[in-house]
């Protein structure tokens, strides 16, 4: 196989995840519905730089992390569970409306600082960046430092691609709420549910497969 087959293999694979709708999905979702498209795309870039450090961690392959994943897969699961979950609650307990100004740099920095933590929270990244990104990391093809680097920047691009399309796409539809605060609040409380009931999936999947 030649690097560039290799390239477009890991591409292959990393596609099929993140455009697989989940927590970070979710995420993104809410905060452009419900804050706009800034708050959307600080949620995007968040998300990119816990990409970021989820692949050095793959670069730099811990032996010692790949060890511990089986007893460490389900703490971090039900922590992650658990902070989706909290954030939910707060989007459905707040009533939040929409206004036609987009949010201030306050709450992009709130989204971008817990669009970070819901992504390196997330056991299945870990799992991935683990199991399957050091599998495509082979000396025959150059430096490991400069083979991750490219995989790195596909990782984050390929993030920016469809979570930036979904917080532009969901941003828009905020025209629509604007004139409509009850409406904003069912959305707000429907985006909250969902990332409850994604959370208590994802802890029930944790509860059902042993460490």
């Amino acid at each position: 196989m030649t690097y560039s087959e290799n390239l477009w293999l890991y591409f292959t694979l990393l596609f099929g995840i993140i455009i697989v709708p989940g927590m970070d999905m979710l995420f993104v979702l809410a905060n452009s519905l419900t804050s706009g498209r800034r708050a959307g795309m600080a949620a995007t870039a968040g998300i990119m730089a816990g990409g970021a450090v989820h692949s050095l961690y793959g670069a730099i392959g811990v032996g010692l992390l790949a060890t511990l994943l089986p007893a460490l897969f389900n703490p971090l699961l039900f922590i992650g569970a658990a902070y989706m979950a909290w954030i939910g609650y707060t989007l459905i307990a707040s009533s939040i409306t929409v206004s036609s100004v987009e949010g201030g740099t306050s709450s992009g920095w709130r989204a971008f600082r817990q669009g970070a933590i819901t992504c390196l929270i997330n056991p299945k990244a870990y799992l991935f960046m683990l199991a399957v990104y050091p599998q495509f990391l082979k000396p025959i093809y150059g430096p490991i430092w400069l083979q991750g680097i490219v995989m790195g920047l596909m990782t984050m691009a390929t993030q920016a691609a469809i979570y930036g399309t979904v917080a532009v796409t969901a941003s828009r539809s905020r025209t629509l709420l604007i004139s409509n605060p009850s409406a904003t609040i069912l959305v707000g409380r429907i985006a909250g549910g969902l990332l409850v009931a994604i959370a208590i999936l994802t802890a029930w999947h944790g509860w059902r497969t042993p460490a």
